[in-house]
């Protein structure tokens, strides 16, 4: 029996994902389109009323919902958390499905056999530091198989910590070589870049010429260059300066990590430091992640601590009972002084309150900002960003209180982050990308996390799929692990 005049043969897919409003991640205007997935990657985009002969293995209902690219989480400490965490549940539950490793200048790779000064130790202990090279990590996360995608940066404190016998000096010529060809060699792995950490010990009595030497090595290979930049306080535009002139002499593409004015002295300067960046654009190809909240999250160092600001303690090696409790409290009760009791419980880490709200607002909605987590997976009472960062943009700042509109929201987090670090055929919904996507409704996402209690999964996050398998449902943790490697070639 023939087929009806004008009735479409019977195509069949993997998945296919009906009556969704699709976000494609370019800023373009949400519109109503089904999408079919064949393998790993998209295979058919089309309007409802031409989809009809779609034939899926798996069909998902997305009506009400959005259907957006995977988020790509730009600014994470995940390097060991992939491989011993594989299920990431932390960050598949909020719709990334792709993170950055490797920044501020601290990677698991290339260094081995090591007691971890920090910040280093933000990834874990000695045990977690044997990749001698990173070809040799890169391997170890394909084994692992992780459940979101891994790009990998270099970061020059590792490099640094791998070769020098004394961290607070500049390196010298054969030590700048030898970590040039480290960083070659990583990149050659597939790397995505260096990344520096300027503003802690490992770093800081690094010059500017250290860094453009090794940033040159990343100009040759087309890679990205990621800073926490030397000061977020009082010499912030000293930092924003030395950072374009880095970026415009190794001749790189460069990103400000967590972009952010430090401490109630320089509350409200953002105005400024976004006029810098929005010049500095003009000649160098600058970009900067944010994430969304009034705190910072890392080591605690006692010299960063002051009575101007609350600070919660995350992590304390010598007082584990410590963790999730303010500063000044245990301060109290063991009656001596903030910088003594920081001492005492050291190593660890800390969440500083060190942001103003409105110069937070005012970077998120500068249009250049990608969204970044910097969550601290290995903390034990971690800042809330680690699970609730992206719902967080999406329901607080983007439907609650209108900073941006939802098109704008989700390019931050998917097209425009691809865009600046080379990720090819991810963050945009297309035929022939990787099927790396998201159905949530944007009437219930929200963050759960809290400071007070962090470890709480967002909601209204409904599917997650990466490289075309369901990897989260209705919430749910789905067993198929399909994250990949993303090279830089």
């Amino acid at each position: 029996m023939s087929q009806a005049a004008g009735e479409k043969k019977m195509e069949k897919f993997d998945v296919v994902i009906r009556d969704g409003r699709l976000i494609d991640g370019t800023g373009a205007p949400a519109q109503a389109m089904d999408v079919a997935i064949s393998g790993e990657r998209i295979a058919a985009i089309a309007a409802p009323q031409d989809s009809g002969h779609w034939l899926g293995a798996l069909e998902i209902d997305a009506s009400d919902r959005v259907l957006a690219p995977g988020f790509i989480d730009v600014h994470t400490h995940d390097d060991n958390a992939v491989l011993i965490n594989p299920a990431m549940a932390a960050k598949i539950s909020q719709g990334v499905t792709t993170v950055i490793v490797g920044n501020c200048g601290i990677s698991l790779a290339p260094i081995t056999d090591i007691d971890p000064p920090p910040p280093l130790n933000l990834l874990g202990g000695r045990e977690s530091f044997h990749y001698e090279s990173m070809a040799a990590y890169l391997a170890a996360v394909e084994a692992a198989r992780p459940s979101v995608n891994v790009a990998a940066l270099v970061g020059h404190g590792t490099l640094r910590v791998g070769r020098m016998d004394d961290l607070n000096r500049t390196a010298t010529t054969d030590e700048i070589a030898d970590m040039r060809d480290k960083l070659a060699a990583s990149l050659a792995a597939g790397a995505i870049g260096l990344s520096t950490g300027l503003h802690y010990k490992t770093s800081d009595a690094a010059n500017m010429e250290e860094v453009i030497a090794l940033a040159e090595v990343v100009s040759a290979t087309g890679g990205i260059y990621t800073t926490h930049m030397r000061d977020e306080a009082d010499h912030i535009m000293a930092s924003l300066q030395e950072t374009q002139t880095t970026a415009q002499r190794a001749n790189v593409p460069v990103v400000v990590s967590h972009h952010k004015c430090s401490g109630p002295a320089n509350w409200g300067r953002s105005g400024e430091t976004l006029a810098f960046i929005e010049e500095a654009r003009n000649s160098v190809t600058m970009g900067l992640d944010a994430y969304p909240y009034a705190a910072g999250s890392t080591v605690l160092d006692p010299d960063w601590v002051n009575d101007q600001i609350r600070i919660m303690i995350t992590t304390s090696e010598p007082h584990p009972e410590a963790s999730g409790r303010d500063l000044a409290d245990i301060a109290a009760e063991w009656a001596c002084s903030l910088k003594e009791a920081a001492i005492r419980l050291s190593p660890g880490g800390a969440i500083y309150f060190q942001i103003d709200e409105a110069d937070m607002q005012r970077i998120l909605a500068y249009p250049p900002t990608m969204i970044g987590s910097d969550g601290l997976p290995h903390d034990e009472h971690p800042h809330p960003r680690l699970w609730g960062t992206f719902p967080r943009v999406l329901g607080h700042y983007c439907r609650e209180l209108g900073l941006f509109d939802l098109e704008t929201a989700v390019h931050k987090m998917t097209g425009l982050p691809a865009k600046t670090f080379g990720l090819a055929d991810r963050g945009t919904v297309q035929v022939g990308a990787f099927a790396d996507l998201v159905v949530f409704d944007p009437a219930r996402i929200i963050d759960r996390a809290t400071f007070e209690n962090p470890l709480q999964q967002s909601i209204g996050i409904d599917y997650v799929l990466v490289n075309g398998t369901l990897s989260l449902l209705q919430g749910n943790l789905c067993p198929d692990r399909a994250g990949q490697v993303v090279r830089n070639h």
